[in-house]
């Protein structure tokens, strides 16, 4: 069972790189393009496949995400699924083991395993994949629902290597709930302070900015958004040498 968990969170992990390219192909297409290739998917049009392993010398099948390949030099076999179910969700039926099997809230299971494939958005896609990969592993319905389960934390270089004063990378995307963490690299000391003027409304900006400088190499300060918009922010001893940066919370 722990092996099974392990694996379909590596599963989900490889195959998200496949499933944005998929999607970013989709925003290109006309809007009646859109339509057919959601359609499509959600009526199985789009081939699925089970990925063979060995566990322990008997041989397991493990479930790619929708429209993903089968890897170069495994083999793979065509699952096919009734209407309303995800192919993932039969696979996972037929090989997860009880007592897990019977656990899982296979419906939650199931919409979240929908929102990956259909949606546009990359934050929803992202949290539906992590509650997926939760609940195939075993946690509880509440546990994957909580606002921070799904939530990540960027880093944010302060100088970079070579000692130029800069914020590495100068722009900066996350998720609603994510936080972001900057790290004191090169040229210290630094600081992060949120322009007023250049904030979400409602935000408060002495609350998000830093009270003090950092002067260590390795020191960091981490803050955590959770008001979509744009936030501009600087250093204030070296905004004068155009040490400033953007986060964009979405």
């Amino acid at each position: 069972m722990k092996f099974q968990s392990i694996a379909l969170l590596g599963l989900v992990s490889v195959v998200s790189a496949e499933n944005m390219a998929l999607q970013m192909t989709r925003r290109d297409a006309t809007e009646d393009e859109k339509k057919m290739t959601t359609q499509d998917e959600v009526l199985g049009e789009v081939e699925h496949y089970d990925l063979e392993v060995l566990v322990e010398g008997r041989r397991e099948l493990f479930p790619l995400l929708p429209g993903v390949q089968c890897p170069t030099g495994h083999t793979c076999r065509v699952r096919n699924s009734p209407t309303g179910i995800t192919p993932m969700m039969g696979s996972l039926k037929n090989n997860l083991k009880a007592p897990l099997a019977m656990s899982l809230n296979w419906g939650e299971f199931n919409n979240n395993m929908n929102t990956v494939v259909v949606s546009d958005n990359f934050c929803t896609r992202r949290s539906a994949m992590a509650k997926a990969a939760g609940l195939a592993a075993g946690l509880s319905v509440a546990a994957v629902s909580q606002p921070a389960y799904a939530a990540e934390t960027k880093e944010v270089l302060m100088g970079t290597d070579s000692g130029g004063l800069k914020f590495v990378p100068e722009k900066t995307t996350v998720c609603k709930g994510d936080s972001v963490k900057w790290i004191n690299n090169k040229g210290g000391p630094h600081n992060v302070v949120f322009d007023e003027d250049a904030i979400p409304k409602g935000v408060d900006q002495e609350k998000i900015s830093m009270d003090e400088q950092l002067g260590e190499e390795g020191d960091t300060f981490v803050m955590k958004f959770d008001e979509p918009g744009s936030y501009d922010f600087y250093c204030e001893p070296h905004r004068g040498a155009g040490m400033n940066g953007l986060l964009t919370v979405v």
